[in-house]
């Protein structure tokens, strides 16, 4: 089946809240991408491994989460109901959370409402800056205080972090190639036959 063609594109820049610096992406998304889909979207271009739960935060709904105790009386389900249908100007900003207990969360800013181009894919990240924080490190808080230890020899925590986050680990790390790369196999895979 083919996919339709997206009638817009929303240029979305996506950083990661409490970030110094900023921990971001810039991604390009049809209108008709539903939110279940963002959501992947999302998980590939910041590098999380899709372990927690998630939702999305607009005005004072919420979209596709559930807490551990089942789905809020605010919360809407996220399967059909897309970005177009819901965000609907350009500087809109929302929120998605990613695991509620360290809770990433990350500001979604609408740049631009686009047509789309002749033979373009979509998604595809157009730019972006650092690495995605570790799972489970305490929040960005956690973080910070993981990557204080693995700079200092001298901490306590030194080796421990080490085994855990890895010698080599690289907060600047930024890699556009693989996330394009990412991101075109769920085109190819999770989303049908083909671009939007």
């Amino acid at each position: 089946m083919k996919t339709p063609k997206a009638s817009k594109i929303y240029q979305i820049k996506v950083t990661l809240k409490h970030s110094h610096p900023p921990i971001w992406r810039r991604i390009q998304v049809a209108g008709e991408t539903t939110f279940h889909e963002l959501y992947t979207i999302l998980q590939r271009v910041m590098g999380w491994d899709d372990l927690h739960l998630h939702q999305f935060i607009i005005g004072d709904r919420t979209y596709g989460g559930d807490d551990e105790f089942g789905a809020t009386p605010r919360t809407r389900d996220s399967g059909s109901l897309t970005l177009g249908e819901v965000v609907h100007r350009e500087k809109s900003k929302f929120i998605y959370e990613y695991d509620f207990g360290d809770r990433w969360q990350h500001v979604l800013l609408v740049e631009k409402i686009l047509p789309p181009e002749g033979a373009g894919r979509y998604p595809r990240c157009l730019a972006g800056r650092g690495a995605c924080p570790p799972e489970d490190c305490g929040g960005i808080y956690g973080y910070y205080e993981k990557l204080e230890a693995l700079r200092d020899p001298k901490h306590p925590e030194h080796d421990e972090i080490i085994d855990w986050m890895g010698q080599d680990f690289d907060p600047d790390a930024f890699d556009i190639e693989d996330i394009n790369s990412k991101l075109k196999w769920l085109c190819e895979h999770r989303f049908g036959a083909g671009s939007r």
